[in-house]
């Protein structure tokens, strides 16, 4: 029943099991896998557990409940997941963000802006999240793996994600194009802060500053601050380590030992080499439909010759279907959870707003991939 629930990570298993049939496990392959960003992983997890248990970002909800037109709220939910997904990933800012926008929109009567509204915050979460290391879990795997600054990664990320912006405010004013100044009026609820949580807040903040840190400089000195993440956490909240997505962190494991896997196998390797090399962009989005974006970029990365069309085609395939993207997902499961009966319905808008910013962006996007990452 489990794995039935969690195809991603069923589908990783099976993944992995497939390709040490094939290849016989070893000693190097496990010593292939990357732990330095599953661990970055699980301490980034942690942290925003504590984010979201403690309510950290209050001030921003309460910000948005003080918003009295269509266009100005839409505006700020939107580019509240925008950027917030740029520092605490792009699947916790729709946690944060969507819930609050079916809340708003349902108690002021305008439920019909839902589906269009979510469905451009999560191309928020994906456009918004590619422009820092960090944002997202292939961003971060991809960061790991290039000897670039922080800043050098942003420049490269910086033309996709200001075009995204503008994009979005024109999809907004257009949803609102019959009134620009079309007001909502409703009671507004928001969890509030107790002051027996504020050494905590101040705790994950901190933690959080240097989980960014140990991204940034890539530090060899990661297992410490593991460490360091697990006491005070222990301290604080031991039953915060719970409810970390352990599903994420195995299924990025499984992904890791079926890319490794493959890699040691000469004849397989050479077939994908050969199939990848000059087309990272493309098979990026099209890999992403089937196993979603973050195993893809996983997947393909030891065969890629063109780092900027891998990691742009990565950051891309989300806007085509809910598999292209685990946030996707996440959005999906928000809104159903609300609106069972709704399923059919939310695929069909997503679909038609998602595909319609795809086809705006792919071109350039693919244009863009000839920019040398390094």
């Amino acid at each position: 029943m489990f794995l039935k629930k969690e195809l991603m990570l069923t589908l990783s298993l099976a993944a992995a099991l497939a390709a040490m049939i094939i290849t016989p496990p070893t000693l190097q392959l496990f010593r292939n896998i990357d732990w330095r960003t599953l661990g970055t992983l699980f301490m980034m997890l942690c942290v925003l557990e504590g984010f979201k248990k403690e309510n950290v970002l209050k001030p921003v909800v309460h910000l948005a409940s003080n918003l009295r037109h269509m266009t100005s709220l839409s505006l700020f939910l939107v580019f509240g997941v925008f950027f917030t997904s740029m520092f605490v990933t792009n699947d916790v800012s729709l946690i944060i963000f969507v819930p609050l926008t079916i809340l708003l929109f349902k108690n002021g009567q305008k439920e019909h802006y839902i589906l269009p509204v979510i469905s451009m915050e999560n191309i928020a979460a994906i456009r918004g999240s590619l422009l820092m290391p960090f944002g997202s879990p292939q961003n971060l795997f991809l960061y790991g793996q290039a000897d670039v600054s922080a800043w050098h990664f942003m420049l490269h990320m910086l033309p996709l994600c200001v075009t995204s912006a503008l994009l979005l405010i024109g999809f907004i004013f257009f949803l609102y194009r019959r009134d620009v100044h079309e007001e909502i009026f409703a009671e507004r609820e928001e969890a509030p802060w107790h002051a027996e949580g504020k050494k905590r807040r101040i705790a994950y903040l901190l933690l959080f500053i240097l989980v960014i840190g140990v991204i940034v400089t890539r530090t060899p000195l990661w297992p410490f601050a593991i460490l360091v993440v697990l006491a005070v956490i222990a301290i604080m909240d031991y039953q915060l380590l719970l409810q970390v997505d352990y599903v994420l962190i195995v299924t990025f494991l499984c992904f890791f030992i079926f890319s490794s896997s493959i890699t040691a196998n000469p004849k397989i390797a050479d077939v994908l080499r050969k199939a990848v090399a000059g087309n990272e962009y493309w098979w990026a989005i099209g890999l992403s439909q089937i196993i979603s974006n973050v195993p893809a970029t996983i997947v393909l990365y030891p065969f890629t010759e063109n780092f900027a069309g891998l990691i742009y085609g990565a950051d891309t395939a989300g806007l085509c279907s809910l598999i292209g993207s685990l946030a996707s997902v996440i959005n999906y499961r928000i809104y159903v959870r609300e609106y069972p009966k709704n399923g059919g319905k939310f695929v069909k808008v997503f679909t038609l707003i998602s595909w319609a910013f795809f086809l705006i962006v792919v071109i350039p996007g693919f244009l863009l991939s000839r920019w040398k990452f390094f």
